[in-house]
């Protein structure tokens, strides 16, 4: 039977090998942590890179696996692990992607630290307070020799760095106000009907997105995105947060629909988030906006717009996803022998979005001090 202890660390044993492909030993041997839908998504970024062999995989579900294979370029010959222990054990993998539930993160991460691997990790940093505690500990002690990467790929855009450069260099005046907005289709909010044929371990780890234990709210796993921008972008993380959330569509879970969060950042800097997955079907209005006093710039996955009066916009566009960005960079790091370390950014990023969640919860201001004392254990 399958579950989560296996998942996690129980000894299972190995159940495919297979040869390496043609020229591998000299290619970055990656392992996959987590084969689900962003795990193959992702993963055949890695698997275009003629830099990289897809050297192993890790899952607790044979579908998850036959469809990796068949959609990761280069993965139909990799070994399959039951325990991500023993992959990571390996002297043979040099890297590990992983891309497992917000909740796992923890796990995953400090065992690829005390691997010695080169990591890419899917963000969030964890589901809970706790939890990016863990990872923000592993993040400090890894070895300096390997190189540490989330998943915030804004970061590594292009478009997204311009951007920044212009906030930065004061080219639009004094930065007075920030908004990220995430409106986004209520996928989730659907009705909705779990397999009453799966285990309650199965459910946990099919319907994750569904339960704050288990993603932390839509706004941690996936508003965190916007919260790291802004964080970004102003040069630091909030002091404190005030906000409100509520729930009424949602057919399944804990999660809530909507969130509306006022951050304050040092020098009286406010940054705002509009959270929610009740848009219209199809409906999608995901940005950053920042307001300086000669100028408002508008950033987005596809484009920046820096608006500086009438007759004075500058657009710049990008059409494609800019994961690519983050996954080529990644590589372009650890073959030029350039490591570094974004743990402590994501889990500011992460703990941003904490904040957030913890101020509705609560239905009062939450100071940063309090969000770090509440997971120091």
């Amino acid at each position: 039977m399958r579950t989560r202890r296996g998942f996690i660390g129980t000894a299972a044993a190995m159940v495919a090998k297979a040869a390496q492909s043609p020229g591998a030993s000299s290619a970055l041997a990656l392992g996959i942590i987590g084969t689900g839908r962003r795990g193959r998504y992702v993963g055949a970024m890695f698997g275009r890179d003629d830099r990289v062999h897809i050297a192993a995989l890790s899952d607790l579900y044979d579908d998850q696996l036959e469809a990796a294979k068949a959609e990761i370029p280069g993965a139909a010959s990799a070994r399959v692990y039951r325990d991500y222990r023993e992959m990571l054990a390996s002297p043979a993998i040099d890297a590990v992607y992983i891309a497992t539930p917000p909740w796992l993160h923890p796990d995953h991460f400090e065992a690829a630290v005390d691997a010695r691997k080169h990591i890419y990790s899917e963000k969030p940093a964890a589901a809970g307070v706790e939890g990016v505690a863990r990872v923000a500990r592993a993040g400090s002690r890894a070895d300096a020799s390997k190189h540490i990467v989330f998943g915030l790929q804004r970061r590594f855009a292009p478009h997204y760095r311009t951007a920044h450069e212009i906030v930065q260099s004061g080219r639009f005046g004094p930065l007075l106000y920030m908004k990220s907005n995430w409106v986004s289709w209520g996928v989730l909010a659907q009705p909705f009907t779990p397999d009453p044929k799966l285990s309650a371990e199965d459910r946990r780890m099919k319907y994750w997105p569904h339960f704050k234990e288990t993603s932390g709210d839509f706004i941690v796993e996936q508003d965190c995105h916007g919260m790291d921008v802004l964080n970004w972008f102003a040069g630091a993380h909030p002091l404190r947060a005030s906000a409100k959330s509520g729930r009424g569509r949602r057919q399944y879970g804990d999660n809530s629909d909507w969130f509306h969060v006022s951050y304050e950042y040092p020098n009286g800097l406010t940054g705002l988030l509009v959270g929610t997955q009740l848009s219209q079907q199809r409906f999608s209005d995901v940005k950053e906006q920042f307001m300086g006093l000669d100028g408002t710039l508008e950033t987005h996955l596809n484009y920046y717009r820096l608006h500086q009066g009438p007759g004075k916009l500058q657009q710049v566009d990008a059409k494609y996803d800019v994961t690519q960005d983050a996954v080529r960079e990644f590589v372009d790091q650890i073959v030029a022998g350039r490591p570094g370390n974004t743990t402590a950014i994501a889990c500011e990023a992460t703990y941003t979005a904490l904040l957030g969640r913890i101020a509705a919860e609560t239905g009062r201001v939450v100071t940063w001090e309090e969000i770090l004392g509440s997971g120091a254990s």
